[in-house]
């Protein structure tokens, strides 16, 4: 399909194929949880723990803004790799114009609206009084965020696919280390506060997509943005478009307002048993969850247009194969991972939170409870890729749904009521766990997962 990376959807060695895609995809995600990371440790070594809290309860609102990128983003994915599979270039080419230049401008008016209601929006994610002022200010300077993110993230899947998943890695790595550089920049020699956390993150962003749309301007493989028409006929055919990549993508945009609406029950249940130190502690969970996400993540990516394009030619065997293997990889690293966080959680802590105040003890005490979710959480991730990757949108829905929403909220309202403090810090494996339970009895059933 491509003679850049040598990248053969249809013939190409399953576990060879696998490789040449996650690796980059791996450490593309791998940078941006540095990124995360980076943002973590910055502000609350240099600003101090209520400034970790402030950010956690502004984090919510930016994940909704990434779940409407990666719906697309997985959208399109697919669409255009099942386009691309029979030669329909130009219909992939139109479906990646689409899929990138509407949700940017609806996310750019997005970006107005979190500047314009940024005190309102500290009491609706679960803030208090205190916290007020630094949400406000941090909420102010990062608010074009979502518009950036659409750009990198909707650009780096489609540049994937066009067989460049180096120079996708390269959209999210050169950012991650501007970012890390200009945190340090900003909030310590410069002393900007959450002001110069925000600003460098959306620099770091923007450089970000300005190389996606270079790419995708100047220096594309096969698939092209295409000149939009504004016709009526096209508009309505830019809208059919847009809803079957945005029911095909539904699934992941779930995800993450599934990680959203955690943060938020969670933000609010902190505050309620633990007051704003209990929110900083609970943020140092959120910030490390990239570190597991992209793991699990890094692999459904990988399996996508993969699955996808054999799914278009019905090489059915193929994409038993790659499902396999993504499974066995996934069980591995989630099971590492899990582990890493029960028994190095101390260090883990350390960068985020001075050791020896209320928010580190609470850490402490209950970050190895939650580190148990992290080997479910990876294993429902991909398990939900697949039905995505074989246009099985609406099992990935409901299985979104599930884990999102139908189990975790009740839990985490209930389990701190029944059993104390730890609850709040089980809530999450609980919750996946009996996701995963329901995904492996419905997928053996199906003849899925043998």
């Amino acid at each position: 399909m491509d003679n850049r990376d040598n990248i053969d959807f249809g013939r190409m060695h399953i576990p060879r194929l696998f490789i040449k895609l996650f690796i980059p995809t791996l450490l593309g995600l791998v940078f941006n949880a540095m990124l995360t990371l980076a943002d973590g440790i910055f502000v609350g070594q240099g600003i101090g723990s209520n400034a970790l809290a402030a950010v956690n309860i502004a984090a919510p609102i930016f994940l909704i803004g990434l779940g409407v990128s990666l719906m697309f983003a997985t959208g399109v994915s697919v669409v255009a790799a099942v386009h691309l599979s029979r030669g329909n270039n130009k219909a992939a080419n139109i479906n990646a114009t689409q899929a990138l230049t509407v949700p940017f401008v609806v996310m750019a008016l997005v970006g107005v609206l979190i500047a314009v209601f940024a005190p309102q929006l500290c009491y609706l994610f679960g803030g208090s009084q205190m916290l007020e002022p630094l949400v406000v200010e941090y909420l102010t300077y990062i608010s074009p965020i979502p518009a950036l993110t659409v750009l990198v993230h909707v650009g780096g899947f489609i540049i994937r696919l066009d067989g460049s998943p180096k120079y996708a890695m390269y959209v999210s790595v050169i950012p991650a280390m501007l970012n890390i550089f200009l945190d340090w920049l900003f909030v310590f020699p410069l002393n900007l506060g959450l002001m110069g956390a925000a600003s460098a993150t959306t620099i770091s962003e923007a450089v970000g997509a300005i190389m996606a749309l270079a790419y995708l301007l100047y220096f594309p493989n096969t698939l092209r943005l295409y000149k939009p028409k504004f016709s009526r006929t096209s508009l309505r055919l830019t809208m059919r478009n847009l809803g079957y990549m945005m029911k095909l993508g539904f699934p992941t945009f779930i995800a993450e307002m599934a990680i959203s609406v955690l943060m938020i029950v969670g933000n609010f249940m902190f505050m309620s048993f633990l007051r704003e130190d209990g929110v900083a502690a609970f943020s140092v969970a959120c910030y490390l969850f990239p570190l597991v996400f992209m793991f699990g993540n890094s692999i459904a990516q990988s399996q996508l247009p993969i699955i996808s394009y054999n799914h278009g030619q019905a090489a059915h065997q193929r994409v038993r194969r790659t499902l396999r293997l993504s499974l066995a990889l996934t069980a591995i690293s989630g099971v590492a991972i899990s582990l890493l966080g029960m028994l190095a959680f101390r260090p883990l802590i350390s960068m985020f939170l001075t050791s020896g105040t209320r928010a580190f003890d609470i850490c402490v005490e209950g970050f190895p409870l939650f580190a148990t979710s992290f080997v479910f959480f990876s294993l429902n991730v991909v398990i939900i890729g697949f039905y995505q990757s074989v246009e099985r949108a609406t099992e990935a829905i409901a299985f979104m749904f599930l884990r999102g929403f139908v189990l975790v909220i009740p839990i985490f309202i209930a389990l701190p009521h029944i059993i104390g403090v730890n609850g709040l810090w089980l809530a999450v494996p609980l919750s996946e766990a009996l996701t995963l339970a329901v995904l492996a009895v419905w997928s053996k059933k199906r003849l899925i997962l043998t």
